[in-house]
Order: C-alpha cells, then sequence, then structure tokens
C-alpha cells in the first residue's frame, strides 16, 4: 500500500492535482518573527466546519467530525492495514481469534480480548461494551430518536431486533468478560475485506444508559433494565441529544487516546486533554501533546495564523493560492509541508426524490452545461484532476485501472509452463481491459443538453404552450397533472465563496437552453441536514466533497430499501440495478483483486449512465505545520488524528524514547 501511494503521489502531481471546494482570495502569509512556539499544545485549523457528531454515524457526519472521533474512541477490534492493503485485528486489542463455520454455513468469529482496556474515567472496557455497541447502533430506541440504525446489518439475528421483533441478538454472544463471539449470515458471505465486518469500538452503557446492563441467555445478548432505570427513547435522548450533556456531542467517558475537555458548537472549537487511561495503539504508540485544540479557520486567514503560531497545523489545504501560500512558507523554514492522495472528491449531489431532478435526462442535461473543466481551472488551478465516477484518486481500485498501480499477478519464472505462461497472459489481459476510458464523460455541449431535455418532455412555456428558447426563460413539462418548470435550486456551504465560479460555468449555461438555477449559502450544520435527509428537500442539488472509507462498499448509499433512504442513500436514487451491481461489488472472496476491479469498474459504468451525481474533481491534499512538530506521518495514517498519537513537539526531529514503535502482539488460534 505505501507503493500505491507513493505511485499516486507521483502520477497526481506530475498531473499537478490537488482539490479546492471554492476559489479563495489571496491568502500570501505575512510572517512575523520570532514566533514563540508552545511545546506542550498544539492548535489544529480545519477548514470544515465542526457539526458537534463526536459519536458513530448514526446521525451523519462530516470529514472533522471524524477526526475527532478518532481522538476520542479507540480500541476497535480491527484496523487498516497499510501494508497489507486490508483489515486485520488490532493486536493491542484482540489476544486471539478463531473463525469457524457453524451448521447453517455461517462464518462465526470468536475474538479472546486483552483485560488492560481501560476507559478514560478507569472503567475496564469488556466484551459486554462491544455487545452493546452492536445493539445500539440497530436498537428500534435509537430509531425512535432518528439516528440511523443500518449498520452491522450482516449479523445474525440482527433484523429482528431492529425491527422490535426479538429483544436480543442472536448472532453475538459473550462467553466471559474477554471472550465474546459475533456470527455472521452466510448470504453476506463471501466479503472482499472479511474481517472488517469485525469492525466494533466499544461504547460506555454506564454513561449512555446509565442503570441498565447488558446481558447473555445463553441465546444471544441483550439490554437488561436496571432497577431504576429503561432502556428507553427517552432516556437516550437526554444522555445522547442533549445539546449541553449528550454523548453524540460531549462525550465524556472515551477510549482514546484523548478526552474532549470542551466543545464550542457557535464558535467551532474543541479542545482535548490526554487520556491517562489510553494504552497505546498496535504500534505501541502513545500520544506526547498533552493538549489540543481543533478549531475552524478561515481561508483568508488561515495561513497567517500559521506563520504567527497561533494555528500549529493546517489540515486538508486544497486551494491553489493556499497552497503555494504555505509553499512559501515553507522555503522561509516557518512551516513543514506534508501531501497525501484524497480517496475522495467534490460533487454536485442531486436530489433525486424532487420531480425535475428524479429523471436521468434531466440530470444528464445539467451535466453536459457544466463547464467543468473551466470550474477546476478557476478554483484550483494546475492542482485539480477532473472525476468522472464514483471514485477517489487515492483509491487503490482506481490507480490499478489507470495503470499507476501494478496488477497483483506473479509473472511465470523461466520453469513455467506453457499452460501457464498462456493463464498469466489471459489475466493480464482481463486487468488490461480495466480502464477508465470505459466511462462516459459529460463535457461541455449545449446542444446535447437541450435536445435531451426535449426529448424527456420539456417542451413546454409556462402558458403550456411550446416552449420558445428566443421568448421563453423556462421550459416546462406536465407531470402528475402539474406543469412543472425548470427552476432549481442548489445549497452550497456559506463559508465557500464558489458562487461566481459556478454562476459563470453552469448557472450562466443552464439558462441559455431554458433551465432556471439559483445558488443558495446555508451554514454547513443546515447544508449536512438537507444532504442526510433530516427534513423534506425544497433543495434539487447540493455542492458537498467526501472522502471514501477505505472498506469501499456503497450498497447502503445506493440502497432501494426505505430504511435506507435518509443518511446512508443521500441522493434518494431508486435503481435496483445500481444497488445489485455494489452488492456484487462487495461478494467477492477476499484477495480476488481481479474479480472486485471487475464488478467495480461495472458498478462505476452504470453509476455514470445514472448520474445520481456530478463528480467534480479529486485532489492531493496538503497539511502545514510549524516547524516543532515532529514525526507527522500523515501519509502512513488516515487521518490527522491518527497520526498525532506519534508525533511530538520538540526543535529535535529526535523521535523520544517512549514514542517508539514496540511492535504488534497478534495472535491467531484454531
Amino acid at each position: 500500500m505505501k507503493k500505491l501511494l507513493a505511485s499516486l503521489l507521483a502520477l497526481t502531481m506530475m498531473l499537478g492535482a490537488a482539490l479546492a471546494i471554492a476559489e479563495e482570495p489571496d491568502v500570501s502569509p505575512e510572517p512575523t518573527s520570532p514566533v514563540a512556539y508552545s511545546y506542550d499544545e498544539l492548535t489544529v485549523g480545519t477548514l470544515t466546519p465542526l457539526s458537534g457528531r463526536f459519536f458513530t454515524d448514526m446521525w451523519g457526519a462530516n470529514t472533522a467530525d471524524l477526526d475527532v472521533r478518532m481522538l476520542l474512541h479507540a480500541y476497535n477490534l480491527v484496523e487498516w492495514k497499510e501494508a497489507q492493503g486490508n483489515y486485520g485485528i488490532d493486536g493491542s486489542v484482540v489476544s486471539g481469534l478463531a473463525v469457524t463455520t457453524d451448521d447453517a454455513g455461517n462464518r462465526v468469529y470468536t475474538v479472546a480480548l486483552y483485560d488492560d482496556l481501560q476507559y478514560s474515567d478507569g472503567t475496564p472496557i469488556t466484551a459486554w461494551d462491544y455487545a452493546f455497541s452492536i445493539l445500539l447502533s440497530a436498537a428500534p430506541e435509537v430509531a425512535e430518536i432518528g439516528g440511523a440504525v443500518n449498520g452491522a446489518n450482516y449479523i445474525v439475528g440482527i433484523d429482528a431486533y431492529r425491527a422490535g421483533e426479538a429483544d436480543m441478538i442472536a448472532g453475538v454472544r459473550v462467553y466471559s468478560d474477554y471472550q465474546m463471539s459475533i456470527t455472521v449470515k452466510s448470504e453476506y458471505l463471501p466479503f472482499f475485506y472479511e474481517l472488517a465486518l469485525m469492525n466494533v469500538t466499544p461504547y460506555p452503557i454506564h454513561v449512555i444508559a446509565p442503570g441498565c446492563t447488558v446481558a447473555d441467555n445463553g441465546q444471544g445478548v441483550f439490554v437488561r433494565d436496571g432497577e431504576q432505570a429503561a432502556f428507553t427513547a427517552e432516556l437516550l435522548r437526554r444522555t445522547v441529544l442533549d445539546e449541553q450533556t449528550g454523548y453524540l456531542s460531549h462525550p465524556s467517558v472515551v477510549s482514546g487516546p484523548y478526552v474532549l475537555t470542551a466543545y464550542d458548537s457557535a464558535g467551532g472549537t474543541a479542545s482535548f486533554a490526554l487520556n491517562p487511561y489510553y494504552k497505546g495503539n498496535s504500534k505501541g504508540a502513545k500520544p506526547s501533546i498533552a493538549k489540543l485544540t481543533v478549531k475552524t479557520v478561515s481561508r483568508d486567514a488561515m495561513l497567517d495564523q500559521l506563520a504567527r503560531g497561533e494555528i500549529g497545523l493546517l489540515n486538508k489545504v486544497t486551494s491553489a493560492e493556499a497552497i503555494d501560500g504555505g509553499m512559501e512558507l515553507a522555503g522561509q523554514g516557518l512551516a513543514n509541508t506534508s501531501n497525501y492522495a484524497r480517496s475522495g472528491h467534490s460533487f454536485i449531489s442531486f436530489s433525486c426524490e424532487r420531480p425535475a431532478t428524479s429523471s436521468s435526462a434531466v440530470r444528464k442535461a445539467i451535466a453536459l452545461s457544466f463547464d467543468k473543466d473551466a470550474f477546476i481551472d478557476q478554483t484550483v488551478g494546475n492542482y485539480g484532476l477532473r472525476v468522472d465516477g464514483y471514485y477517489g484518486i487515492g483509491q487503490w481500485m482506481y490507480q490499478l485501472a489507470q495503470g499507476a498501480l501494478a496488477a497483483p499477478v506473479e509473472a511465470p519464472g523461466e520453469e513455467a509452463t506453457a499452460e501457464e505462461r498462456a493463464a498469466y497472459e489471459e489475466t493480464m489481459a482481463l486487468y488490461a481491459q480495466i480502464s477508465m476510458s470505459q466511462l462516459p464523460v459529460y463535457s461541455l455541449d449545449l446542444e446535447a443538453a437541450a435536445h435531451l431535455l426535449e426529448e424527456d418532455g420539456w417542451t413546454l412555456n409556462r402558458e403550456g404552450k411550446a416552449f420558445d428558447p428566443a421568448a421563453d426563460d423556462v421550459r416546462c413539462k406536465e407531470i402528475d397533472g402539474r406543469l412543472t418548470a425548470l427552476e432549481l435550486t442548489m445549497l452550497y456551504p456559506s463559508d465557500n465563496d464558489m458562487a461566481d465560479v459556478m454562476g459563470t460555468t453552469l448557472v450562466d449555461n443552464l439558462r441559455q437552453i431554458g433551465v432556471a438555477m439559483t445558488l443558495e449559502a446555508r451554514p454547513f450544520p443546515e447544508l449536512l441536514k438537507a444532504y442526510y435527509r433530516q427534513e423534506e428537500r425544497t433543495c434539487d442539488m447540493i455542492y458537498m466533497a467526501t472522502n471514501f472509507a477505505t472498506v469501499f462498499d456503497p450498497s447502503a448509499t445506493f440502497s432501494t430499501e426505505d430504511a435506507y433512504q435518509g443518511t446512508d442513500n443521500r441522493t434518494g436514487i431508486q435503481d435496483e440495478q445500481l444497488y445489485a451491481l455494489a452488492v456484487a461489488m462487495r461478494q467477492c472472496e477476499p484477495g480476488d483483486v481481479l474479480t472486485y476491479c471487475q464488478r467495480w469498474m461495472a458498478f462505476q459504468q452504470r453509476f455514470a449512465e445514472l448520474l445520481p451525481t456530478i463528480p467534480v474533481y479529486s485532489n492531493v491534499y496538503f497539511d502545514f505545520a510549524e516547524p516543532v512538530l515532529q514525526n507527522y506521518a500523515i501519509s502512513a495514517s488516515t487521518s490527522w488524528a491518527q497520526a498525532i498519537v506519534s508525533a511530538y513537539l520538540s526543535d529535535s526531529a529526535e523521535v523520544p524514547e517512549d514514542t517508539e514503535a514496540l511492535g504488534e502482539d497478534e495472535i491467531i488460534f484454531e
């Protein structure tokens, strides 16, 4: 995987690829000298405002929230193994793992835990905590208070529990404080990232459901009410959603390297201190920076703040001007710089449940009216790389399809037989067929866009007569007996100065073919509420950006089932073929890279045909840090919050003795 990133970085830097959400003003810093650096506190600047979703994805999230979660929550049963490019057990958490098959053909994972795991209040973390996390993720009581409870649907018995038809999950068993099992449905297998099915982080029941406990009756696990408390929606509404004390925004007892000491939602700032009970990660690393502050920064002031020492780390800098300004600071010795490929992209998300944008012809016409290349040029310049599918340039599948990553096939040796050589050539020929050139590209073509709208029936004007491009402003169509006008609204983040560029590259073009579009800026929390469909949407499009998980399984994102509409299926697209292709992609045997990539490409092709979003561009992120931040290995990490555990503040780059890797202890038993 490290070789993958090296190849990727070389490719993207050669193409000058980087992402920006919008055009930014001149941000060339005016450094002052000397700078007095702190050696026990680091302030991290983020361009994505914190929304306070610091606990699970059940109420949505953004990238800044995900980073905070990595600071606060740890001891997942599994972790991403960069060198192997796959998931494996976390050797600091799991002392043993046995994989068996039961009489029904289900896969049973039996886990033994270490007995030295603790929460930040000193409470032991046991198998009961992991069982509670799974129970909570599917609890009907969580659904009652607006949480998405569609996770872990691969576990035996979880569907009945989620539906309220059973009070326990049969596929989760706890045998002792430090031994448990999780049973995966046979129909969910094979799964390409198989050990990712063990992705469970412990959460404290004594904080989230005080007075309640988890029990195992020999048939499965369930939440047992206490003498003074019952596990109800009202209890969780108070303990999880309270804006001042709820675990969603103010998790008080955690398992990660840091604890939350303050969160100011209005100011977009969160403060953290070391968790004294954190035992370290799988490499033996424990954090040494005593205090962290995460704050939202403005694009026009962030580099000056870095130059003055007010910000110690700028994370995910994306615009061309900001990157150039950061490189100036680096040239002056006032900053260190790191860059790393992004696994996501920016995009225009359609509200496919809306009358006009429910039509793929309308979505394609809008894509054909978007001068994507000009938008990239005016926002990120030479740092932007166009994307035309549901992928990011940091994903290994894209790299393989681009030829930047070699197919994982061993070439036959000199003693190979003719049959072995022929098999090798056949396999390599199949890999060669996996190419990004297979995807349709929607480049600016107003004539083709207008033709699509006409074919789709948008041939009337506001009076219901034939649309005349020379005299009428907006195309209309009769839908369900009502004359519907192509008057659309696009939301975008209010801290994002993109309106002028989007106006000249899309809005003006749409006007020429009879489509009216209004751009509306919204504060990020409001934007997320619309994006996650937490209220009935009145917008037709939303300008967003996303990062894909290391386990690329978009089946829930494109599920047609009602239960997945909203937090999971954000676009509202309802296409059984797209969903089936997403399911087929995950259902590959672990290690069968060829089949996975073939199905990945088939999924991408169907996605491009339907176009539930307009992908815009992907990038290489840039981080800029004060010179005293040492050992910040972001390129080998999934987040700055992960990289900061091994980092330290010092004038010397010599790694302190207590932050060196201590190795891993992974025991696999039968």
